[in-house]
């Protein structure tokens, strides 16, 4: 017998399977999926087995050494899944299957045991003789110890009790040790009971409900605070009675908290969780808690669309604006895309919520490529918060550089009411330029076309793209006067600011640099809800999906900074992320209230916030997207051209931009090479080609073209994006 194996390498050189023989030993231990060890060259490396053929080969072909992996592997969903991947993104097949599996699973990871294992001592004797031996040997008070803890019916670590009188123990055959496989995650079955739909929930869920079993895509619009995550339990309840699993996906870490501690108090151990906090080991446990089909429920992140659920019944996409579902590096997937081809493999529905849709998937919603649900009403006695534009010119005047009066004065008012502030300023560190006032010197990487961000907590200069750090000097590096001074906000300038303002309150920043660490998110968010602090400051990782009770008041510190993005999203995603932070305010009984500080203040998009007016937001969008030709009036492709030298990577985008104007339908616009934004990153200049297109059919044969042309071009890479969501 002969496999075909695909090897770990991911360069397209390699992207093709190799034959080797499966020995006698391996028969039938050598399966479809497998990860094996074989000879490659005079390397041994790992790979996958993606068919098995009993056709004789002609030429020499070297044995399989080994299967790696022998409690995992990749099945039929997951491998045709894999090939699909490749088709959109244009990836190699192995990295393609690469970005779908844990570092357990990965082909170039050799570490077959992530089992966590702990020994314990058992009785290995009856209780009479046991109890004869309690009685007959008083002084030896340690072993007794320990047979009446083995006698009470109590669990006994090897590692908690004294050797000398454990080794006794076994000599005399009273114990045994005994070595299980455990879980790190292990819920607790405290389950709460349903809570009841109100009319409008009731009337989305029997519409999902009635679609089960048959692939299709709903839609299901609700304002902040609607009970979209309610509906979603109801749903998977159902689906659960039905015998059959769920996916459901939030787009950041610091959701997973909250969302997990409701799912884990309705379904219990019923629950998996996947995301990339967790470490290697966890992440084991959970993916063969899924493939094994202990659980009915997955929640999770972007990688959690990939796990191996069994008898799929319903996908759900929590926040499905978010472009963090967008993965950013190659394969440059979208788990949007992965979900339907998943719903289309299982015939199950696939369920995508928010308060604020892509403008991509409201248009497939009035087109009736979707079912459109809405829920319009808050749940209970709350209501949406009242929202006010706060204009900081005459504001600047009064040296009110970081908070307006009227939102030092509602800030001091909710503390006093024993209530929590929210603040937003979407950037980290504490300033976001560092220049000389004598001679203009600004800071810069050295490696990248950027700025270096002050972070004072550590008192150093960062680059946010190739991570290069200098410790900040008083002194000018150019002309040696002590003149550097910082413009720019970030969190931590707001922080301090905040807690020299309040300092009778407690303040915690909540962005990337202090959630870091394992367990940092969920620490932070705990602490919030037993109102441990009054003032939470952060970036947009507190924006969406967090329900704090006590959080009346929500202050945006600088809302121009997203508008101000040189992007054809910055507008949507605005409107998005000021919509969603709004939402945290007065989501119990008590009212709430949004400040938006911004030197806009008759901007549109700002004033469709203030009015919560989202489809005036839609159709000022779409006419804007109409008029320049833009998603989703046409599709996108981005294509980057990098190399260390300038020269050969604008002539390379020149050569390229040439071959698709003279192949491509006239009606396809090929834009550019222009420099891309950031220009150069870790020393490597970048270029930028669009192609907006509406039809198109040479597009796929053209970039499969260059694709290929350039896999072994060594002085320059290319980088295709189907479906950019930043350009």
């Amino acid at each position: 017998m002969y496999a075909n194996v695909l090897v770990q390498y991911g360069a397209k050189s390699l992207d093709h399977t190799f034959t080797y023989r499966i020995p006698e030993e391996l028969v039938g231990v050598v399966e479809v999926g497998r990860k094996v060890h074989v000879p490659f060259g005079s390397q041994k490396i790992n790979g996958f087995v993606v068919s098995i053929s009993n056709e004789k080969v002609d030429t020499e072909v070297k044995d399989i050494i080994d299967v790696v992996t022998k409690e995992l592997k990749l099945n039929d969903e997951l491998l045709e899944l894999g090939k699909y991947i490749k088709e959109k993104t244009l990836c190699s097949l192995i990295n393609a299957y690469q970005t779908m599996l844990p570092t357990s699973m990965k082909v170039s990871n050799s570490k077959e045991d992530y089992n966590l294992k702990k020994t314990y001592v058992e009785l290995n004797a009856s209780e009479t003789t046991v109890e004869n031996y309690i009685s007959t040997n008083t002084k030896a008070k340690k072993q007794i110890e320990i047979l009446e803890l083995l006698l009470s019916g109590e669990e006994v670590l090897k590692k908690d009790i004294n050797s000398s009188s454990l080794k006794k123990l076994l000599e005399l055959d009273l114990v045994k040790e005994v070595t299980k496989l455990e879980y790190r995650i292990n819920p607790v079955d405290i389950l709460s009971d349903e809570k009841k739909l109100n009319d409008e929930q009731e009337e989305a869920y029997n519409k999902i409900v009635s679609s089960f079993g048959s692939t299709s895509t709903f839609l299901l619009h609700g304002i902040t605070g609607s009970g979209k995550t309610e509906v979603y339990m109801h749903l998977i309840s159902e689906v659960i009675k039905t015998g059959k699993c769920a996916i459901m996906l939030v787009p950041e870490i610091s959701l997973t908290t909250q969302i997990v501690e409701r799912f884990y108090s309705r379904f219990g151990s019923d629950v998996a969780i996947f995301h990339s906090s967790l470490s290697d080991g966890e992440k084991y446990d959970e993916y063969k808690k899924i493939m094994n089909g202990e659980v009915h429920v997955v929640v999770g992140t972007r990688s959690a669309i990939f796990t191996p659920v069994k008898d799929l019944g319903i996908i759900i996409i929590d926040e499905e604006h978010s472009s963090n579902y967008k993965q950013e590096n190659n394969p440059r997937y979208h788990a949007l895309d992965i979900a339907k081809w998943r719903s289309n493999y299982h015939s199950c529905p696939l369920v995508l919520g928010s308060a604020t849709p892509s403008l991509e998937t409201m248009a497939r919603a009035k087109k009736n490529v979707y079912t459109y649900l809405s829920l319009n009403k808050r749940i209970g006695e709350s209501v949406l918060p009242e929202i006010k534009i706060i204009d900081m010119a005459p504001e600047f005047k009064k040296r009110n550089m970081i908070l307006s009066e009227d939102l030092q004065v509602d800030i001091m008012n909710t503390l006093e009411r024993h209530e929590q502030v929210m603040l937003l300023i979407n950037r980290r560190g504490y300033s976001t330029i560092m220049t000389c006032l004598s001679c203009g010197f600004t800071y810069k990487c050295p490696h990248c076309d950027i700025t270096l961000t002050y972070h004072k907590t550590s008192n150093h200069l960062r680059c946010h793209y190739c991570g290069y750090t200098v410790i900040k000097n008083d002194y000018c590096p150019t002309c040696h006067e002590r003149a550097i001074g910082d413009y720019g906000l970030g969190t931590e300038k707001v922080e301090e600011f905040v807690k020299n303002l309040y300092p009778s309150y407690n303040v915690i920043r909540m962005d990337t640099d202090t959630t870091s660490r394992k367990g940092a998110h969920s620490k932070i968010i705990k602490a919030i809800e037993k109102h441990e602090y009054d003032i939470i400051i952060g970036t947009q990782m507190i924006a969406k999906g967090l329900d704090f009770p006590k959080v009346t008041l929500v202050g945006v510190v600088n809302a121009d900074e997203s508008l101000n993005i040189p992007d054809f999203r910055s507008g949507e995603n605005t409107f998005s992320l000021l919509t969603q932070v709004s939402g945290r305010a007065g989501r119990s009984e008590l009212p709430g209230k949004v400040v938006i500080q911004t030197f806009n203040p008759d901007n549109k998009t700002l004033n469709y916030v203030k009015n919560n007016d989202y489809l005036g937001n839609y159709n000022y969008e779409m006419n804007v997207r109409h008029m320049l030709n833009y998603p989703p009036y046409c599709y996108l492709i981005s294509i980057k051209v990098t190399s260390k030298s300038y020269e050969d990577a604008r002539s390379e985008s020149n050569k390229i931009v040439t071959y698709l104007r003279r192949t491509l339908d006239e009606k396809t616009d090929v834009l550019g090479p222009t420099t891309a934004s950031p220009f150069k990153i870790n020393n490597v200049f970048r270029f930028q080609i669009i192609i907006k297109y509406k039809k198109d059919e040479r597009i796929s044969e053209a970039l499969d073209f260059i694709d290929k042309e350039y896999v072994y071009n060594k002085l320059v890479s290319m980088d295709i994006d189907v479906d950019p969501i930043r350009i």
